[in-house]
């Protein structure tokens, strides 16, 4: 039988409910942000049935009207339309908030702008930074609800010192590097009831035991304000003449082709460079917007050791700086397992990680994020640059 995320019973050792609160389901309110997806949907569901005092909100991040015809986006017209739909299946409010011009402006224009300068950013990371987490977090304190809960995949346990952020139990759905820039005080206010399941599947019983009408619903493939995937296409609309076309060369600077704009590569491409022919097969190794440039190379050029690293958000229990050296284990990829490395504080927000293992395709706008070598905790994060 598939586990409850949660349980609405009063634990009678501590007198805390399950969401950690010294009083009863029913006058615990809770803020769940709803995408429109099963994830959210069973959060919500489940923390109605346990008796909990649920609030659904949905935010509308970009044109409701276009977003309508668009399939496989987190925050589509359909998945409001969908989010609305549970909350009034298991019988408790649901708000859409217009944060069309807040999203534009904290995620959107940096994407476009970190693409022109030949960064490959996350935009999913700032959104959970500067407006789920941020703004959405600010609404549901101005609701009087005691926390607010979302259908991220990681885990938020209490530690001997405060709440600590773990990866997820199933580590093929644990989303702890897109949360890594998540604060202290943003986790002591969050809660994240799917963290602990053991796989989708079991997100997905629980949905079908609800009678949702999303439990068959598809997992959204792209970020939501890019169709089909196609970076280039959005960020040539944002920034009309972004795609000028330049030259491609190697590590020497000799021409080897032409490319269409440098917002069409990324650091590690090796598909698509128009330049075959050639013995040794060619990846690209860096980016030089400002010269219109692709530098392409051997693929051991790719290997990295050193990453400067800026704007870390750092949930250690000891200051960052209370050190010269963490041994961590970090991700630079989302799609990658942590590996071991050396931490080098620089300031309070910059440091230089050392990778005891290189790395390929390391680039500029990319996350690098900390967890404890010998465990789950997620110890923060910061954003790679090309240093100096």
């Amino acid at each position: 039988m598939t586990a409850s995320p949660v349980s609405a019973t009063v634990d009678t050792a501590t007198g805390l409910n399950s969401l950690g609160f010294a009083k009863s389901p029913a006058d615990t309110r809770v803020v769940v942000a709803m995408s429109g997806g099963v994830d959210s949907s069973v959060v919500a569901a489940e923390l109605a049935r346990e008796g909990y005092d649920v609030v659904g909100v949905t935010l509308q991040l970009y044109d409701h009207g276009a977003a309508l015809a668009k399939k496989g986006a987190c925050c589509a017209g359909r998945d409001i339309h969908d989010a609305r739909r549970v909350a009034e299946e298991m019988g408790f409010p649901h708000y859409v908030l217009d944060y069309e011009n807040t999203f534009r402006e904290a995620v959107i224009d940096e994407f476009a702008d970190s693409y022109l300068a030949g960064a490959t950013p996350v935009p999913c990371i700032r959104c959970n930074e500067r407006v789920k987490f941020r703004d959405l977090l600010e609404t549901a304190k101005d609701l009087d609800a005691d926390c607010m809960a979302t259908g991220h995949y990681i885990q938020r346990k209490m530690g001997p010192r405060k709440a600590e952020l773990h990866s997820a139990a199933d580590s093929n759905r644990d989303q702890s590097y897109f949360l890594f820039s998540t604060t202290q005080e943003q986790l002591d206010y969050l809660r994240f009831p799917l963290g602990h399941l053991a796989s989708k599947a079991d997100t997905r019983a629980l949905a079908a035991k609800h009678g949702l009408s999303v439990a068959d619903k598809p997992d959204s493939q792209d970020i939501c304000f890019v169709p089909n995937g196609n970076y280039a296409a959005v960020i040539e609309k944002l920034r009309p003449g972004a795609g000028e076309p330049g030259e491609i060369v190697d590590m020497e600077g000799t021409v080897l082709g032409q490319h269409r704009g440098v917002i069409h590569y990324t650091i590690g491409q090796r598909r698509g460079l128009g330049i075959g022919g050639l013995e040794t097969p060619l990846y690209v190794v860096k980016l030089d917007p400002d010269a219109r440039r692709v530098v392409v190379g051997p693929k051991e050029a790719l290997s990295t050791r050193t990453v400067p690293l800026r704007e870390i958000n750092w949930l250690g229990d000891a200051p960052l700086t209370s050190r010269t050296e963490w041994p961590l284990a970090v991700k630079v990829r989302s799609t990658r397992p942590p590996r071991e490395a050396i931490l080098r504080p620089i300031s309070d927000t910059e440091a230089t990680v050392e990778l005891l293992t290189p790395e390929e395709g390391v680039s500029p706008g990319q996350a690098c994020v900390f967890y404890d070598p010998d465990g789950t905790r997620v110890l923060g994060g910061g954003w790679i640059w090309r240093g100096a």
